[in-house]
């Protein structure tokens, strides 16, 4: 039996450089379209030559998309932004793509689409990313009967942009937080590319969606509290009071650089609880335990404790 051919898109991501590293194992040959795919070569040294291909693709270029997946068996969506920029419109990416990659699949021999969506997708929400979420869910649903579709909640892991932009914010004496009392259920990035790969392998789960979180809840303020903690350092953790964040953030979305927090993160806060729920399929259906995320980020964030690996924490 020939090595099946699955096609990455945003395999060059945070998500996706585990999930190439589980496929390749698996004899997978991997197609990963990219922006600035000569900035992703590292990407080859995980498997044996001629296991990876990288494909620069503009977003915006759905004919060249096709190309990528005329040959492929299985189809992975990663592409998400958190926030939009003048380039990058939430609706765009989170709809539109997934809508031209299902249709594209159901004209070809793609045997399977998994697309990854985030707890929380709601057509009913004030918050444009968890909207778009959904639109493209459906979108992606419509388009391609065996569309596969999985919603993790919050990703951590040694690259995040959650655990370590919270190390860095420890270089204040106070750390102000909005929402904190929102749970969350974090999962490890290595779960969620096994999870991925489950989802490709097991059978029958087609039109499927699953939710998959770590195994505690736990709220924002009490994971910020225990990333401080894993770091050594003792900072005021503050409740912002949501009129000022949306203010706040109002002013911050305008400026040209990566905002910490924005108007429409403030409307998810606000929102229910970003946690698994009772609905849809989960990662006990994939036979995955997740790890415990607070024990694992103890693993990459030693480097920013005084004192380095070694010190006590």
């Amino acid at each position: 039996m020939k090595n099946q051919i699955c096609t990455i898109l945003g395999g060059g991501g945070f998500i996706g450089r585990y999930l190439v590293r589980n496929l390749t194992k698996k004899n997978y040959r991997c197609i990963i379209t990219t922006r600035k795919a000569f900035e992703k070569g590292y990407l080859k040294t995980q498997a044996t030559p001629g296991a990876i291909e990288l494909l620069d693709w503009n977003p915006n270029n759905f004919s060249e998309l096709k190309e990528a997946i005329k040959n492929s068996d299985i189809v992975i969506n990663l592409i998400g932004i958190l926030f939009e920029t003048r380039k990058q419109k939430f609706y765009n990416i989170h709809s539109s793509i997934p809508e031209a990659v299902a249709k594209i699949c159901s004209e070809s021999d793609v045997k399977k689409f998994i697309h990854v969506s985030a707890i929380g997708a709601n057509e009913n929400s004030k918050s444009l990313y968890q909207k778009s979420k959904h639109l493209g869910e459906i979108k992606a649903l419509n388009n391609f009967k065996n569309t596969v579709i999985i919603r993790p909640s919050v990703v951590c892991g040694t690259e995040d942009n959650f655990t370590n932009l919270f190390s860095k914010l420890s270089i204040l004496p106070v750390i102000p937080l909005v929402g904190i009392n929102y749970n969350f259920q974090p999962i490890l990035v290595t779960d969620v590319a096994d999870a991925i790969v489950q989802a490709i392998e097991t059978n029958n789960n087609e039109g499927k969606i699953y939710e998959i979180g770590g195994p505690k809840v736990i709220s924002f303020g009490d994971m910020v509290k225990s990333i401080l903690k894993t770091i050594n350092k003792k900072r005021f953790v503050v409740q912002m009071p949501m009129a000022i964040a949306k203010i706040q953030s109002t002013i911050t979305d305008l400026l040209p650089i990566p905002p910490i927090l924005t108007k429409d993160q403030c409307e998810i806060l606000s929102e229910a609880d970003n946690v698994v729920s009772n609905n849809h399929l989960t990662l006990k259906d994939l036979d995955i335990d997740p790890s415990d995320v607070e024990e694992e980020m103890k693993k990459w964030l030693w480097r920013y404790r005084e004192g380095g690996q070694f010190a006590k924490a």
